[in-house]
């Protein structure tokens, strides 16, 4: 690759980020785990027959075995952090004070990790391991927002 860019100006361009308002139908599967959270502060997810193997949020099709999964699960609404990334930049998209948080927390009683934002957090002691528990939102409109972050366990 070198070679072939060998004495070749390199452009680049930047570009503002549009933001694209749009909608799209969450399906069935999507739309029952929506609305648990909404309706009862619940986090459901599906189990796979063959494996056992318990997915948040919910799938259809299990990824390890390929089987059809039709059964909901309760789990639970706290857990552990897997990985995190704080956020320091500026973005149109994120228009929340910086710095802030996502993490991936894997849920007890489930065996995927659920993408969300941390809040009430010290970004200085955030640490992989470490329980969280979700808040949720006290109006509820049925997307994943109705829960409103993940905070520390004391």
């Amino acid at each position: 690759m070198e070679q072939v860019l060998e004495g070749t100006d390199i452009l680049t361009c930047e570009e503002r980020p549009r933001i694209w308002r749009y909608s799209y139908a969450a399906g069935p599967l999507r739309s029952k785990f929506l609305l648990h959270l909404r309706d009862d502060k619940k986090i459901m997810g599906t189990i796979c027959p063959a494996c056992g193997r318990v997915y948040v949020p919910a799938r259809s099709t299990c990824l390890k075995c390929f089987e059809s999964m039709e059964e909901w699960v309760q789990v639970s609404d706290e857990g552990l952090l897997e990985t995190f990334t704080v956020v320091y930049a500026s973005s149109p998209v994120y228009p929340e004070d910086r710095p802030f948080a996502f993490g991936i927390i894997r849920l007890d009683g489930a065996d995927t990790g659920l993408v969300h934002r941390l809040g009430e957090i010290d970004f200085e002691k955030i640490r992989i391991g470490m329980r969280l528990k979700a808040v949720f939102e006290d109006k509820r409109r049925g997307d994943i927002r109705d829960i409103k972050h993940f905070r520390p366990v004391s």
